[in-house]
Protein backbone atom coordinates (compact mmCIF):
# COMPACT_ATOMS: atom_id res chain seq x y z
CA UNK A 1 0.00 0.00 0.00
CA UNK A 2 3.13 2.38 0.65
CA UNK A 3 4.47 2.61 -3.00
CA UNK A 4 8.43 2.90 -2.54
CA UNK A 5 8.65 0.31 0.54
CA UNK A 6 6.45 -2.24 -1.66
CA UNK A 7 8.82 -1.14 -4.62
CA UNK A 8 11.58 -1.82 -2.14
CA UNK A 9 10.48 -4.75 -0.86
CA UNK A 10 9.44 -6.60 -4.20
CA UNK A 11 13.01 -5.26 -5.67
CA UNK A 12 14.87 -6.79 -2.63
CA UNK A 13 12.95 -10.05 -2.52
CA UNK A 14 14.46 -13.68 -3.53
CA UNK A 15 12.87 -17.05 -2.80
CA UNK A 16 15.43 -18.02 -0.89
CA UNK A 17 15.09 -15.35 1.73
CA UNK A 18 11.65 -16.48 1.44
CA UNK A 19 12.71 -20.03 2.55
CA UNK A 20 14.82 -19.07 5.13
CA UNK A 21 12.20 -16.79 6.84
CA UNK A 22 10.04 -19.85 6.60
CA UNK A 23 12.33 -21.71 8.00
CA UNK A 24 12.42 -19.91 11.11
CA UNK A 25 8.32 -19.23 11.28
CA UNK A 26 7.97 -23.41 10.75
CA UNK A 27 10.86 -23.84 13.68
CA UNK A 28 7.97 -21.80 16.13
CA UNK A 29 6.81 -25.36 16.89
CA UNK A 30 7.66 -27.52 14.02
CA UNK A 31 4.71 -29.64 12.10
CA UNK A 32 2.18 -26.93 13.58
CA UNK A 33 1.84 -24.64 11.20
CA UNK A 34 -0.94 -25.83 8.71
CA UNK A 35 -1.75 -22.46 6.77
CA UNK A 36 -0.03 -20.68 4.43
CA UNK A 37 2.39 -17.75 5.43
CA UNK A 38 2.74 -15.16 2.68
CA UNK A 39 5.76 -14.18 1.17
CA UNK A 40 4.99 -10.45 2.45
CA UNK A 41 3.79 -8.11 4.84
CA UNK A 42 1.54 -5.42 3.94
CA UNK A 43 2.82 -1.63 4.46
CA UNK A 44 0.35 0.80 5.56
CA UNK A 45 0.30 4.44 5.63
CA UNK A 46 -1.02 6.41 9.23
CA UNK A 47 -4.12 8.09 7.09
CA UNK A 48 -5.63 4.64 6.39
CA UNK A 49 -4.34 3.33 9.69
CA UNK A 50 -6.38 5.81 11.36
CA UNK A 51 -9.30 5.83 9.04
CA UNK A 52 -9.86 1.71 10.35
CA UNK A 53 -9.33 3.50 14.04
CA UNK A 54 -11.67 6.11 14.08
CA UNK A 55 -14.05 3.67 12.25
CA UNK A 56 -13.80 1.49 15.59
CA UNK A 57 -13.80 3.61 17.96
CA UNK A 58 -17.72 4.32 16.39
CA UNK A 59 -18.53 0.79 16.45
CA UNK A 60 -17.00 0.61 20.24
CA UNK A 61 -19.56 3.17 21.20
CA UNK A 62 -22.64 1.01 20.04
CA UNK A 63 -20.80 -1.91 22.08
CA UNK A 64 -20.02 -0.10 24.82
CA UNK A 65 -23.73 1.65 25.08
CA UNK A 66 -26.20 0.51 28.10
CA UNK A 67 -28.11 -0.84 25.64
CA UNK A 68 -25.90 -3.62 24.00
CA UNK A 69 -27.38 -6.69 25.88
CA UNK A 70 -30.71 -6.00 25.17
CA UNK A 71 -30.02 -5.18 20.96
CA UNK A 72 -27.89 -8.20 20.97
CA UNK A 73 -30.16 -10.71 23.25
CA UNK A 74 -31.31 -12.48 20.11
CA UNK A 75 -28.38 -13.11 18.76
CA UNK A 76 -26.98 -16.47 20.95
CA UNK A 77 -28.75 -19.40 20.04
CA UNK A 78 -31.33 -20.51 22.56
CA UNK A 79 -29.93 -23.75 23.43
CA UNK A 80 -26.42 -22.25 23.50
CA UNK A 81 -26.63 -19.74 26.14
CA UNK A 82 -23.68 -20.15 29.16
CA UNK A 83 -24.48 -18.96 32.40
CA UNK A 84 -22.64 -16.68 33.95
CA UNK A 85 -21.84 -14.19 31.76
CA UNK A 86 -19.68 -11.30 32.49
CA UNK A 87 -20.03 -7.77 31.00
CA UNK A 88 -18.19 -7.35 28.13
CA UNK A 89 -15.57 -9.54 26.14
CA UNK A 90 -12.01 -9.14 26.95
CA UNK A 91 -11.06 -9.40 22.97
CA UNK A 92 -12.50 -7.91 20.08
CA UNK A 93 -11.32 -8.20 16.57
CA UNK A 94 -12.13 -5.97 13.27
CA UNK A 95 -11.62 -7.21 9.61
CA UNK A 96 -11.07 -4.48 7.46
CA UNK A 97 -11.13 -5.29 3.71
CA UNK A 98 -8.16 -2.66 1.58
CA UNK A 99 -10.99 -1.45 -0.88
CA UNK A 100 -11.78 1.25 -3.92
CA UNK A 101 -14.84 3.78 -3.56
CA UNK A 102 -16.85 4.88 -6.45
CA UNK A 103 -14.43 7.55 -6.39
CA UNK A 104 -11.63 5.38 -7.22
CA UNK A 105 -9.93 6.16 -3.78
CA UNK A 106 -8.75 3.58 -1.55
CA UNK A 107 -10.42 3.15 1.93
CA UNK A 108 -11.51 0.70 4.69
CA UNK A 109 -14.08 -1.52 4.92
CA UNK A 110 -15.67 -3.48 7.61
CA UNK A 111 -16.14 -7.07 6.61
CA UNK A 112 -16.66 -8.94 10.10
CA UNK A 113 -15.96 -8.10 13.75
CA UNK A 114 -16.09 -11.14 16.77
CA UNK A 115 -16.05 -10.80 20.51
CA UNK A 116 -13.84 -13.66 20.11
CA UNK A 117 -9.31 -14.64 20.24
CA UNK A 118 -7.97 -15.08 17.16
CA UNK A 119 -3.64 -15.59 16.60
CA UNK A 120 -2.85 -13.27 19.62
CA UNK A 121 0.13 -15.53 21.02
CA UNK A 122 1.74 -16.57 17.28
CA UNK A 123 1.12 -13.28 16.29
CA UNK A 124 3.97 -11.84 19.00
CA UNK A 125 6.40 -13.92 17.21
CA UNK A 126 5.36 -13.98 13.81
CA UNK A 127 5.81 -10.04 13.72
CA UNK A 128 9.12 -10.06 15.10
CA UNK A 129 10.36 -12.59 12.61
CA UNK A 130 8.36 -10.80 9.85
CA UNK A 131 10.06 -7.28 10.80
CA UNK A 132 13.40 -8.68 10.22
CA UNK A 133 12.94 -10.50 7.07
CA UNK A 134 11.00 -7.75 5.69
CA UNK A 135 13.68 -5.17 6.78
CA UNK A 136 10.73 -2.49 8.00
CA UNK A 137 11.98 1.11 9.26
CA UNK A 138 11.82 2.13 12.30
CA UNK A 139 8.93 4.32 11.38
CA UNK A 140 6.59 1.81 11.35
CA UNK A 141 5.69 -1.13 13.72
CA UNK A 142 2.63 -3.71 14.09
CA UNK A 143 1.79 -2.67 17.42
CA UNK A 144 -0.92 -0.32 17.80
CA UNK A 145 -1.20 2.45 20.93
CA UNK A 146 2.53 2.78 21.93
CA UNK A 147 2.19 -1.50 22.65
CA UNK A 148 5.55 -3.50 22.05
CA UNK A 149 5.92 -6.79 22.52
CA UNK A 150 7.06 -6.84 25.90
CA UNK A 151 3.62 -4.68 27.19
CA UNK A 152 1.66 -6.57 24.54
CA UNK A 153 2.68 -9.87 26.12
CA UNK A 154 2.17 -8.52 29.73
CA UNK A 155 -1.29 -7.58 28.45
CA UNK A 156 -2.45 -10.85 27.03
CA UNK A 157 -1.30 -12.29 30.66
CA UNK A 158 -2.78 -9.77 33.15
CA UNK A 159 -5.99 -10.55 31.33
CA UNK A 160 -6.00 -14.56 30.45
CA UNK A 161 -3.94 -15.55 33.47
CA UNK A 162 -4.44 -12.81 36.14
CA UNK A 163 -3.89 -13.47 39.72
CA UNK A 164 -4.10 -17.40 38.83
CA UNK A 165 -1.56 -20.23 39.05
CA UNK A 166 -1.38 -20.68 35.39
CA UNK A 167 -1.96 -24.13 35.74
CA UNK A 168 -5.37 -23.61 36.84
CA UNK A 169 -5.93 -22.26 33.47
CA UNK A 170 -6.68 -23.45 30.50
CA UNK A 171 -7.13 -22.79 26.85
CA UNK A 172 -9.95 -24.60 25.83
CA UNK A 173 -10.77 -26.09 22.14
CA UNK A 174 -11.76 -29.55 20.42
CA UNK A 175 -9.04 -31.42 19.03
CA UNK A 176 -6.53 -28.30 19.23
CA UNK A 177 -4.05 -30.64 17.92
CA UNK A 178 -6.32 -30.99 14.63
CA UNK A 179 -6.75 -27.04 14.65
CA UNK A 180 -5.17 -25.27 11.89
CA UNK A 181 -4.93 -22.85 13.93
CA UNK A 182 -2.76 -24.77 16.48
CA UNK A 183 0.31 -23.41 16.26
CA UNK A 184 -1.40 -20.39 17.61
CA UNK A 185 -2.05 -22.42 20.74
CA UNK A 186 1.16 -23.75 21.41
CA UNK A 187 3.30 -19.79 20.90
CA UNK A 188 0.43 -19.29 23.99
CA UNK A 189 1.48 -21.73 26.11
CA UNK A 190 5.20 -21.10 25.64
CA UNK A 191 4.28 -17.15 26.66
CA UNK A 192 2.09 -17.50 29.65
CA UNK A 193 2.29 -21.09 30.70
CA UNK A 194 -1.28 -22.39 29.80
CA UNK A 195 -1.81 -25.83 28.59
CA UNK A 196 -4.20 -26.09 25.36
CA UNK A 197 -7.21 -29.09 26.56
CA UNK A 198 -10.07 -30.79 24.59
CA UNK A 199 -13.14 -30.36 25.55
CA UNK A 200 -13.57 -34.15 25.06
CA UNK A 201 -10.74 -34.04 28.25
CA UNK A 202 -12.64 -31.81 30.63
CA UNK A 203 -14.22 -33.58 33.97
CA UNK A 204 -16.65 -32.02 35.47
CA UNK A 205 -17.69 -32.35 39.14
CA UNK A 206 -20.53 -30.94 40.37
CA UNK A 207 -20.03 -27.42 39.56
CA UNK A 208 -16.26 -27.56 39.49
CA UNK A 209 -13.86 -28.66 36.01
CA UNK A 210 -10.86 -30.24 36.07
CA UNK A 211 -8.34 -31.64 33.56
CA UNK A 212 -5.63 -33.92 34.18
CA UNK A 213 -2.64 -32.02 33.76
CA UNK A 214 0.95 -34.77 33.84
CA UNK A 215 -1.39 -37.29 35.06
CA UNK A 216 -2.69 -34.62 38.21
CA UNK A 217 -6.69 -34.06 37.69
CA UNK A 218 -5.62 -29.87 38.43
CA UNK A 219 -9.17 -27.76 39.04
CA UNK A 220 -9.51 -25.38 36.11
CA UNK A 221 -10.12 -21.86 37.29
CA UNK A 222 -10.17 -20.08 34.33
CA UNK A 223 -11.31 -21.12 30.62
CA UNK A 224 -9.16 -19.00 27.51
CA UNK A 225 -11.97 -20.16 25.64
CA UNK A 226 -11.03 -21.11 21.50
CA UNK A 227 -13.82 -23.55 21.55
CA UNK A 228 -16.21 -22.32 19.06
CA UNK A 229 -20.10 -23.84 19.01
CA UNK A 230 -20.38 -23.67 15.29
CA UNK A 231 -17.33 -25.87 14.74
CA UNK A 232 -18.36 -28.14 17.92
CA UNK A 233 -21.47 -28.87 16.25
CA UNK A 234 -19.89 -30.26 12.82
CA UNK A 235 -17.97 -32.57 15.09
CA UNK A 236 -18.81 -36.17 15.57
CA UNK A 237 -18.65 -38.70 18.09
CA UNK A 238 -18.97 -36.19 20.76
CA UNK A 239 -22.25 -37.28 22.71
CA UNK A 240 -19.92 -37.73 26.17
CA UNK A 241 -18.61 -34.59 26.42
CA UNK A 242 -19.36 -31.89 29.41
CA UNK A 243 -22.59 -29.59 28.75
CA UNK A 244 -20.99 -25.89 28.43
CA UNK A 245 -24.47 -24.83 29.15
CA UNK A 246 -24.49 -26.14 32.48
CA UNK A 247 -23.21 -23.74 35.22
CA UNK A 248 -20.01 -23.93 36.57
CA UNK A 249 -17.79 -22.44 39.06
CA UNK A 250 -15.17 -21.24 36.07
CA UNK A 251 -14.27 -17.90 35.02
CA UNK A 252 -13.95 -16.86 30.89
CA UNK A 253 -12.12 -14.85 28.56
CA UNK A 254 -14.02 -14.39 26.60
CA UNK A 255 -17.35 -15.51 27.78
CA UNK A 256 -18.86 -17.86 24.90
CA UNK A 257 -21.90 -15.65 24.37
CA UNK A 258 -20.00 -13.00 23.34
CA UNK A 259 -19.14 -14.65 20.56
CA UNK A 260 -22.33 -14.52 18.95
CA UNK A 261 -23.30 -10.46 20.66
CA UNK A 262 -20.17 -9.15 19.07
CA UNK A 263 -20.36 -10.54 15.78
CA UNK A 264 -22.04 -10.32 11.95
CA UNK A 265 -25.56 -9.55 13.87
CA UNK A 266 -23.66 -6.43 15.39
CA UNK A 267 -23.54 -4.91 11.86
CA UNK A 268 -27.31 -3.98 11.53
CA UNK A 269 -26.82 -1.59 14.32
CA UNK A 270 -23.71 0.28 13.16
CA UNK A 271 -23.65 3.42 11.13
CA UNK A 272 -20.02 4.80 9.26
CA UNK A 273 -19.23 5.00 6.26
CA UNK A 274 -16.45 2.39 6.45
CA UNK A 275 -18.87 0.09 7.42
CA UNK A 276 -21.13 -1.08 4.83
CA UNK A 277 -24.85 -1.27 4.93
CA UNK A 278 -26.34 -4.39 6.19
CA UNK A 279 -29.78 -5.51 6.90
CA UNK A 280 -30.94 -8.64 8.97
CA UNK A 281 -32.82 -10.46 5.74
CA UNK A 282 -35.88 -10.47 7.89
CA UNK A 283 -36.18 -7.09 8.06
CA UNK A 284 -35.43 -5.50 4.30
CA UNK A 285 -38.26 -3.47 3.92
CA UNK A 286 -37.80 -2.34 0.27
CA UNK A 287 -36.61 -4.05 -2.60
CA UNK A 288 -32.70 -4.13 -3.30
CA UNK A 289 -30.57 -4.46 -6.24
CA UNK A 290 -28.87 -8.04 -5.29
CA UNK A 291 -26.35 -7.78 -6.88
CA UNK A 292 -25.05 -5.29 -4.52
CA UNK A 293 -24.90 -7.24 -1.54
CA UNK A 294 -23.48 -10.28 0.07
CA UNK A 295 -25.82 -12.65 1.76
CA UNK A 296 -24.00 -14.52 5.21
CA UNK A 297 -25.45 -16.65 7.77
CA UNK A 298 -25.52 -15.21 10.95
CA UNK A 299 -24.13 -18.47 12.48
CA UNK A 300 -21.51 -20.27 10.17
CA UNK A 301 -17.68 -21.22 10.59
CA UNK A 302 -14.86 -19.55 8.67
CA UNK A 303 -17.00 -18.03 5.98
CA UNK A 304 -18.99 -21.03 5.59
CA UNK A 305 -22.47 -20.68 3.74
CA UNK A 306 -21.34 -16.57 2.33
CA UNK A 307 -22.96 -16.78 -1.21
CA UNK A 308 -21.50 -13.52 -3.11
CA UNK A 309 -23.50 -14.01 -6.61
CA UNK A 310 -27.13 -13.44 -4.37
CA UNK A 311 -30.12 -14.49 -6.66
CA UNK A 312 -33.75 -14.38 -5.82
CA UNK A 313 -33.81 -17.76 -5.81
CA UNK A 314 -30.99 -17.98 -2.62
CA UNK A 315 -33.44 -16.23 -0.99
CA UNK A 316 -36.21 -17.87 -1.46
CA UNK A 317 -34.46 -21.20 0.06
CA UNK A 318 -34.22 -19.00 3.06
CA UNK A 319 -36.17 -21.01 6.04
CA UNK A 320 -35.63 -18.28 8.58
CA UNK A 321 -34.91 -15.31 7.21
CA UNK A 322 -34.08 -13.47 10.73
CA UNK A 323 -30.70 -15.70 10.75
CA UNK A 324 -29.13 -14.23 7.75
CA UNK A 325 -27.89 -10.44 6.69
CA UNK A 326 -27.29 -8.65 3.74
CA UNK A 327 -24.27 -6.49 3.20
CA UNK A 328 -23.57 -4.33 0.72
CA UNK A 329 -20.94 -5.68 -1.38
CA UNK A 330 -17.13 -3.61 -1.02
CA UNK A 331 -14.79 -3.45 -3.91
CA UNK A 332 -11.87 -5.30 -2.42
CA UNK A 333 -8.66 -3.47 -4.36
CA UNK A 334 -6.02 -5.20 -5.97
CA UNK A 335 -3.52 -3.10 -5.11
CA UNK A 336 -0.58 -5.25 -3.24
CA UNK A 337 1.96 -6.14 -5.72
CA UNK A 338 3.29 -8.77 -6.55
CA UNK A 339 5.38 -11.29 -9.19
CA UNK A 340 2.54 -11.85 -11.21
CA UNK A 341 -1.33 -10.68 -10.11
CA UNK A 342 -1.65 -8.10 -7.90
CA UNK A 343 -2.93 -9.23 -4.09
CA UNK A 344 -6.24 -8.19 -2.25
CA UNK A 345 -5.82 -7.70 1.65
CA UNK A 346 -7.28 -7.87 4.62
CA UNK A 347 -6.59 -6.51 7.99
CA UNK A 348 -7.26 -7.82 11.28
CA UNK A 349 -6.82 -5.36 14.57
CA UNK A 350 -6.56 -6.41 17.42
CA UNK A 351 -8.84 -4.70 20.63
CA UNK A 352 -7.89 -6.34 24.40
CA UNK A 353 -10.23 -5.17 27.28
CA UNK A 354 -8.87 -5.19 30.48
CA UNK A 355 -11.12 -5.46 33.61
CA UNK A 356 -11.40 -1.74 35.05
CA UNK A 357 -11.00 -0.31 31.63
CA UNK A 358 -14.12 1.58 30.14
CA UNK A 359 -13.46 0.78 26.68
CA UNK A 360 -11.26 -1.99 25.06
CA UNK A 361 -7.95 -0.22 23.03
CA UNK A 362 -6.46 -1.40 19.30
CA UNK A 363 -2.92 -3.19 20.15
CA UNK A 364 -2.08 -5.35 17.40
CA UNK A 365 -2.61 -7.12 14.14
CA UNK A 366 -2.89 -9.57 11.54
CA UNK A 367 -3.42 -9.54 7.81
CA UNK A 368 -4.09 -12.06 5.09
CA UNK A 369 -3.65 -11.81 1.21
CA UNK A 370 -5.75 -13.14 -1.44
CA UNK A 371 -6.21 -13.71 -4.97
CA UNK A 372 -9.26 -14.97 -4.64
CA UNK A 373 -13.12 -13.97 -4.75
CA UNK A 374 -12.87 -14.49 -0.89
CA UNK A 375 -9.94 -13.72 1.76
CA UNK A 376 -8.82 -17.19 3.18
CA UNK A 377 -6.20 -19.84 2.33
CA UNK A 378 -9.23 -22.56 1.29
CA UNK A 379 -9.99 -19.97 -1.26
CA UNK A 380 -6.24 -19.68 -2.32
CA UNK A 381 -5.01 -22.45 -3.31
CA UNK A 382 -2.07 -23.08 -5.76
CA UNK A 383 -1.49 -19.26 -5.34
CA UNK A 384 1.80 -17.66 -4.19
CA UNK A 385 1.94 -14.17 -2.13
CA UNK A 386 -1.41 -15.44 -0.60
CA UNK A 387 -2.08 -16.27 3.28
CA UNK A 388 -1.30 -15.23 6.32
CA UNK A 389 0.88 -12.39 7.28
CA UNK A 390 1.23 -8.80 9.45
CA UNK A 391 0.81 -4.87 8.59
CA UNK A 392 3.10 -2.83 9.85
CA UNK A 393 1.66 0.95 10.02
CA UNK A 394 3.48 3.96 9.71
CA UNK A 395 3.63 5.90 12.79
CA UNK A 396 1.95 8.96 13.36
Amino acid sequence: MEKSLRQQFNKNFTEEKYQAYMSRVEGLHPGSLDFRNAETPLFVPKDFKNKMLAACEDIIDVIVAPNFKELTKRSIPTDLVVPNENDHSQFIVFDFGVCENAAGEIEPQLIEMQGFPTLFGFQAFHSELTRTYANVPANYDSYLNGYNRDSYVQLLKDIIVGDHNPENVILLEIFPEKQKTRIDFYCTEQLLGIKPVCLTEMIAEGRFLYYMNDGKKTLVKRIYDRLIFDDLQQQEGLENIIDLTNEYDVEWVPHPNWFYRISKFTLPFIDNRYVPETFFLNEVKVPVDLSEYVLKPLFSFAGMGVVIDVTQADIDEIKDPENWILQRKVNYAPIVETMDEPAKAEIRLFYFWKNGWKRPIGVHNLARLSKGKMIGTRYNKEKTWVGGTVAFFEKD
